[in-house]
Formats: structure tokens, C-alpha cells, sequence
């Protein structure tokens, strides 16, 4: 999406766990601002959100789209560990950034999307973690929606299926007849500029 967003004269702000990833991201984006850090770790997102607010002012469009999966396997045979790691970036990195950026956003106002799946709203088998953490989104942006001060709004987003490494884990070769994620992205990020207060509380899906 940040090509996209950059294309549309937006300056963006994020995160990823890599430091990698965000490094190539600073180089080819040198005008924008990435910064390594872990969604489910709260003291790691206060500290962030904290240094970023004084030189950039308060965001008006935040994108809670951190999200694992699980290996397919029955929800038995899965480690503690892998379980552990779907709940805490899908549903506790949603609550920490959102805990820490709505009093960054309150005087200013604006949208959180927080980014659902189609497995947020059906469920299939050897998946059952991640459909958890997603049907908690859609619970959690309902209720978010119902506290937020005047000026700001939620909703969750399904993406859509796109081929990523994340759909490969899934499908294996049949993830290549899905979306590309320029395809996507070239629907997407125009969507997601078009939401406003009017969709606060919404289930919503990119066209």
C-alpha cells in the first residue's frame, strides 16, 4: 500500500517487526518514516507512537494490518507457542496501537481500520487461531466504534484474497490465481481514502 499511499501526496508512518524490511523501506521511501517494532509488545508501540507525535502531528488514518497465521494443522496439534503468537499480533497488537493512538487522534479526529478476514467472518478447518483473532476484530471494532470520541471512527476491513507469502502458506500453488498485490493495491488504497465517519461500526470488504 505505500506506494500507493506516496502516489497520492499522503506521508506515511509504519512499522514491522524486521528491521530489514524496514530498512529497504526507508531507503526506497527516504521522504517516509519506518520504524522496527513489535505490535505485541505495548511498552514497544507506546514508545514509538510517543516519539512520532511531537514532529508529525496526530495521524487521520491508521491501518491496524500486523497479522500471522498459524501452520494448517487441528487446533490440538498446534504448539502453545505458534497459538500464542497468532493472539498476540492479530488481536493484542490491534489493542496496543489503538490504545496508544487514539489520544494521539482525538483532537484532530479520523479513521482506524482495522483489518479483518474473510476467515473474520467464516471459518475453515486447521485455521482455528487465526479465525479467532479475526472474528475478535470484527467484536472489538464494533464495540470501539460505540466509545470513540466525536471525530473519530473504526471499522473492519476484509482485504480480500491477494497472493502473499501468507496466502502461499495457506494454498500452496493455488495462491497464484488470486489478486496480485498491485491488482489489490490499486483498489484498495482509493477505498480506503474514501471511508469516513459514515462507516463508523462497519464490517467492510475492498471491491
Amino acid at each position: 500500500m505505500v506506494e500507493g499511499f506516496v502516489a497520492a501526496g499522503h506521508h506515511i508512518t509504519g512499522c514491522a517487526r524486521s528491521s530489514e524490511v524496514v530498512a529497504a523501506l526507508n531507503q526506497a521511501f527516504p521522504k517516509q518514516s519506518f520504524a522496527a517494532v513489535d505490535v505485541a509488545d505495548d511498552q514497544a508501540v507506546a514508545t514509538w507512537l510517543s516519539q512520532l507525535a511531537p514532529q508529525q502531528g496526530p495521524p487521520d488514518l491508521v491501518l491496524n494490518n500486523a497479522g500471522v497465521i498459524n501452520d494448517p494443522a487441528p487446533l490440538w496439534e498446534l504448539p502453545t507457542a505458534q497459538v500464542d503468537g497468532v493472539i498476540d499480533v492479530n488481536i493484542k497488537g490491534t489493542i496496543n496501537v489503538i490504545r496508544h493512538v487514539v489520544p494521539l487522534m482525538r483532537q484532530g479526529g479520523g479513521m482506524i481500520v482495522n483489518f479483518s478476514s474473510g476467515w473474520g467472518r467464516s471459518t475453515s478447518p486447521e485455521v482455528a487461531p487465526y479465525c479467532a483473532s479475526k472474528w475478535a476484530i470484527e467484536g472489538l471494532t464494533r464495540s470501539l466504534s460505540q466509545e470513540l470520541p466525536p471525530g473519530l471512527a473504526t471499522v473492519a476491513l476484509n482485504p480480500g484474497i491477494i497472493h502473499t507469502d501468507m496466502l502461499e502458506r495457506c494454498f500452496g500453488s493455488a495462491a497464484s490465481s488470486y489478486d496480485t498485490v498491485a491488482d489489490w493495491r490499486s483498489r484498495a488504497v482509493p477505498y480506503l481514502l474514501s471511508l469516513g465517519a459514515r462507516h463508523n461500526g462497519q464490517a467492510l470488504s475492498v471491491p
